[in-house]
């Protein structure tokens, strides 16, 4: 059957910065098609209650606390995961920061963190996990770009600066990896309401504005980029490979 393609049964899925937002969406997309998932943040006191939150709901998820900017700590969790609970078969780098200024005003410190956390964390994720991967000939890493991989925007340059770094390091992962069995594809998100879009959220011209650019005139729910993230974690996309996906309501398909 067709619907076995998107079965993700068994298969381990690390998704990084996933106490909420989109992260939290992902990684309940993912346990909900049946993958067992580990969620990932720097504060066990908000994470812990996530997991717990998926459990509730009957699905399999357990949390793994480390900052993914950390070299060892990251390798550490990596194989603390494959021993406790299995060989990771998905990651989902999705961890990453935001901060809205103008780019004049922005100092080298501030640049360096959103770079740092945004791009950093994606590599040294999905390497520490390529590493496992690749000896199993198997694999499936997704990037979490955005509608800023391809268009600026006023005072967020360092994130779309990160952003559109993301794209092109999917595709060279799929360059690297790919002839070992590993699919390396991204999402590229558009505006979505969530921690990080706060300032936009609470902004009534920003909403007027989006609901005249987004050909499908409105924000986007964090659920509806499960479908994504499952299509490009599964069996269906097997020969789908460097690509990014974009969920964004039409906005980069238009000027």
């Amino acid at each position: 059957m067709t619907t076995k393609l998107f079965d993700l049964t068994g298969r381990v899925a690390l998704i990084t910065g996933s106490s909420r937002g989109i992260g939290f969406a992902i990684a309940r997309g993912l346990a909900e098609a049946g993958a067992i998932v580990v969620l990932n943040g720097r504060d066990a006191k908000t994470l812990e209650p996530a997991a717990a939150e998926l459990r509730a709901a009957g699905l399999n998820a357990s949390a793994s606390v480390f900052d993914v900017c950390d070299v060892d700590a990251v390798a550490k969790a990596v194989d603390a995961i494959e021993h406790d609970i299995g060989p990771i078969d998905i990651v989902v780098n999705n961890a990453g920061t935001q901060k809205r200024l103008p780019l004049e005003d922005f100092t080298l410190e501030q640049w360096r963190e959103v770079l740092t956390t945004n791009v950093d964390a994606a590599f040294i994720v999905g390497q520490a996990v390529a590493r496992k991967m690749i000896p199993r000939k198997r694999g499936k890493i997704i990037n979490i770009c955005s509608v800023t991989s391809e268009l600026g925007r006023a005072t967020i340059t360092p994130y779309s600066t990160s952003k559109g770094a993301i794209k092109m390091m999917t595709k060279s992962m799929c360059a690297e990896w790919a002839k070992h069995g590993i699919n390396v594809n991204g999402i590229g998100p558009g505006w979505f309401k969530t921690e990080l879009n706060k300032a936009l959220v609470e902004s009534e011209s920003f909403h007027a504005w989006l609901a005249q650019r987004a050909p499908m005139g409105r924000w986007g729910d964090t659920p509806e980029l499960a479908g994504a993230a499952i299509f490009l974690a599964s069996d269906a996309s097997s020969y789908v490979n460097g690509h990014i996906l974009y969920v964004d309501g039409g906005v980069t398909a238009v000027v």
